[in-house]
């Protein structure tokens, strides 16, 4: 079963700071996935397995830990510096949540199903206003992108870390504040790979604080920080003045306020309101959740706030008032440190395959 598999059927426990004691029976599973995941690793390491390298050179953008930990903002922060610094990118996913994962590849215009491609491939295509390509086997998903858009000149992988029959020539890895919880491997843990994996990769991003134990692991490659910034809600469905209304935080605190959030660690975004002054009942849902409009009638008195990500499943569903928070990714390193695009051109300019 592949690691998202996995992870959907088994106990979220995973992030709490201790191995808990119902997780112990997991952890002869545990052994073996790790056993299992550096074999595949040393196969096609030493070519017993067959990479395959596209025409252009590929950028991973992934993590060591299942679920969500804000790889698709830094997505749009890179294919943005790549589009000002003159190259013409493309964006491939795996599609996670749509139903044609499993069905070849998948081209994303703004007016796709969520419930086909992925929401968070879907809100790429809206916000990047570059070719976006979806399919299980990334592979198969940048050949055929560069086959429709031959004026693509890098690729970026949204995810894709452990898809080692795609040749790439950087990996950057992003951690939450979440870390990596009891830092075991599947399924007692929330590891796809062990920690030394990191030794490999260009860069590791932290979205929130640091984990030393992970900190540690990455010594020997940059670290950045990513913050999240967001001020003004944009409509999200329902509202006279149509969706290119918006309005700033302050005009939101004298109304009844809920708040959903499906993605890999909800509380980020209900701290997020409440870093704006929003007071609001909180209503946590899984990480690509398949909304409903039952699950939204919990709003049906007030105003509903929610991430961007949500919003491409839930906006043509909701009834009443409800608005989205966009973000956008700021990264910063140590002072007097080498910037992460930069350090991402270089590895570019040598396509090092990782």
């Amino acid at each position: 079963m592949a690691a998202g598999g996995l992870a959907s059927s088994l106990p979220r426990r995973w992030y709490e700071r201790r191995l808990t004691p119902a997780l112990w029976p997991l952890l002869p599973l545990s052994w073996l996935f790790a056993g299992l995941a550096g074999l595949r690793r040393w196969l096609f390491r030493c070519a017993v397995l067959r990479t395959q390298r596209l025409a252009v050179p590929v950028i991973v953008v992934g993590n060591l830990t299942v679920g969500g930990s804000g790889k698709t903002p830094l997505v749009l922060w890179l294919v943005e510096r790549l589009r000002e610094a003159g190259w013409r990118p493309g964006i491939i996913s795996g599609g996670y949540g749509g139903r044609g994962r499993g069905e070849g590849v998948h081209a994303v215009a703004a007016g796709s199903s969520p419930a086909l491609v992925g929401d968070e491939p879907l809100l790429l295509a809206r916000r990047s206003g570059v070719p976006v390509f979806v399919g299980r086997d990334r592979v198969a998903a940048g050949q055929a992108l560069l086959a429709a858009h031959t004026e693509c000149d890098v690729i970026v992988s949204d995810d894709g870390l452990q898809h080692y029959r795609l040749q790439r020539a950087v990996e950057v890895v992003v951690f939450d504040g979440r870390g990596v919880g009891n830092g075991w491997l599947l399924p007692a843990g929330p590891l796809r790979e062990p920690l030394q994996r990191l030794a490999g990769v260009a860069a590791v991003v932290w979205n929130g604080r640091r984990e030393p134990l992970v900190a540690d692991a990455a010594s020997a490659c940059p670290q950045f920080d990513m913050r999240l910034l967001g001020q003004r809600f944009v409509a999200a469905g329902g509202l006279a003045g149509g969706p290119d209304a918006s309005c700033e935080a302050a005009s939101l605190r004298a109304c009844k306020l809920y708040a959903l959030a499906g993605i890999g660690d909800p509380g980020r975004f209900f701290a997020q309101l409440q870093a704006l002054g929003l007071e609001f009942e909180a209503h946590p849902f899984p990480d690509h959740h398949p909304y409903t409009a039952a699950d939204l009638a919990f709003a049906s008195d007030g105003v509903l706030l929610m991430t961007e990500k949500d919003a491409v499943k839930c906006a043509p569903i909701v009834t009443g008032e409800a608005w989205l928070l966009p973000v956008e990714a700021v990264i910063s390193g140590p002072p007097g440190g080498a910037d992460l695009f930069e350090i991402i051109l270089e590895k570019l300019n040598g396509r090092t395959t990782a």
